[in-house]
């Protein structure tokens, strides 16, 4: 009898040697950030909440793998949240930033305020999502744009490091985007996933297939 169970996960400890995004959203930016539509602009992290958080970083420095490589996005809110979590127990590693990971543009609507936006868009926005996946805002990207480059950017990544764990602290809407690529669903279903700030999404890559480990997994809670 056939006694392969394939790739399960029967233990909590994940199989060495397979090529694995550690995939975390940044911290939560600061208040005036969030009242308006910031995108792929460069807003700083909310200084209360790095305080009041600090156990989550705790978690993720313990969770994370210790041989990982790191990447974060142009942006510096993901890489003030990477040296937050290395601070907080994991340890000092370089990071290499990725240009692949940065989240949705929204072009000439950066800077709007959530209520003037219903007046610029063409399609009914999502209901999880500020725009529509196939609305594409003036000099922006639209989320199937988003999905294109996250997807490339991670198979290039797989090619580049077989066998690594790579851990990407990045943005929600890049992250969404590449559970898209993985399992092969439009942007406007992966837009449905719930990526909080500081949530864990996990992602393998095997010769066959991509499998995922987890998604918005919330640290220390």
């Amino acid at each position: 009898m056939n006694q392969n169970h394939g790739h399960f996960l029967d233990t909590p400890k994940l199989q060495d040697g397979v090529t694995r995004f550690w995939m975390i959203r940044h911290a939560l930016v600061e208040e005036n950030a969030r009242m308006k539509l910031y995108g792929a602009l460069d807003v700083p992290l909310c200084p209360e909440s790095l305080i009041a958080q600090r156990g989550m970083y705790q978690a993720l420095a313990a969770r994370l793998p210790r041989n990982a490589l790191w990447f974060t996005s142009p942006l510096s809110r993901t890489q003030h949240t990477a040296r937050a979590i290395q601070e907080a127990g994991y340890g000092p590693a370089d990071w290499t930033v990725e240009p692949g990971f940065t989240e949705q543009s929204m072009g000439d609507w950066h800077g709007l305020r959530h209520h003037e936006l219903p007046d610029q868009l063409t399609l009914a926005p999502h209901l999880f999502w500020s725009v529509a996946a196939t609305e594409c805002p003036p000099g922006g990207e639209s989320m199937l744009a988003v999905c294109a480059r996250v997807g490339e950017t991670m198979d290039r990544m797989v090619r580049a490091h077989p066998g690594r764990d790579m851990v990407v602290v990045s943005h929600g809407g890049a992250i969404r985007a590449g559970l898209a690529h993985a399992l092969r669903v439009h942007a406007e279903t992966a837009l449905h996933f719930s990526i909080q700030n500081l949530s864990l999404t996990i992602v393998e890559r095997f010769p066959e297939a991509w499998r995922i480990v987890a998604v918005n997994e919330l640290p220390g809670i």
